[in-house]
């Protein structure tokens, strides 16, 4: 899948990231989200998953965008 296809629901590419790579929430066609955002190395998860870490302000900012 790639980036173009998921519509993003936060950040606009100006601020501190710079290179549009910020933390980021992207929604899918299917509904189901995508989070993007630094590496965490809080445990192990399972083969074929990984673990971010997004602020606060990121969540809040992808439910404004979504309306909940």
């Amino acid at each position: 899948m790639a980036r173009e296809e998921l519509t993003r629901l936060t950040g606009n590419g100006n601020g501190e990231c710079g290179e549009d790579d910020c933390p980021n929430v992207y929604r899918t066609e299917h509904g189901t989200f995508v989070v993007q955002g630094d590496v965490s190395e809080a445990f192990q998860p399972p083969t074929g998953e990984g673990l971010v870490e997004i602020p606060e302000s990121v969540l809040r900012e992808a439910v404004r965008a979504l309306g909940w």
